[in-house]
């Protein structure tokens, strides 16, 4: 999977609303792309869009900009992928037959296995909150090790 730019540039976004917001006053636009060095006119279309989804609230006018929607620690790296990206999926191939019956050979197989690793992305990025992002980019950990892979989502666990 390749995490689009408009989904890192999402994460990032909420990542910065996360770690400056204190739940009450909204902060602009500008402010969020002068911490996170992205551009804008293009983080404008992504808020809007994060908006929709419901993961954020805005305020116009003086003193206006955008607030988290919901705490930290219910919103998912997922939820905010999947706002801007649309579904999280290996690709674009279909579900398996469910009786069967493949038009061409090893299709079935290879679709069940495209699910399957799609279903793992999913639950991967649901592994991750605003709230943990927040921890790591303060440096602090939940004892887990460094890089370390979530333990429901261990190497040992997905290989059977």
């Amino acid at each position: 999977m390749k995490v689009s730019t408009r989904g890192d540039y999402a994460s990032r976004a909420l990542l910065s609303l996360a770690l400056h917001g204190r739940g009450t006053a909204p902060t602009s636009v500008r402010d969020i792309a002068q911490r996170t060095g992205l551009p804008q006119p293009y983080l404008e279309q992504i808020l809007l869009a994060l908006k929709g989804a419901g993961l954020v609230r805005s305020k116009r006018g003086v003193g206006g900009g955008y607030i988290l929607a919901a705490a930290p620690e219910e919103i998912t790296l997922s939820r905010i992928v999947s706002a801007v990206d649309g579904p999280i999926v290996a690709g674009d191939f279909g579900r398996p037959h469910e009786d069967g019956a493949c038009e061409h050979e090893g299709q079935c197989a290879l679709l069940a296995v495209w699910a399957d690793m799609s279903s793992h992305m999913r639950a991967y990025l649901d592994s991750y909150t605003l709230a943990e992002m927040v921890r790591r980019a303060k440096g602090l950990r939940d004892g887990s090790d460094e890089g370390a892979t979530p333990a429901r989502l261990s190497p040992e666990a997905t290989s059977s």
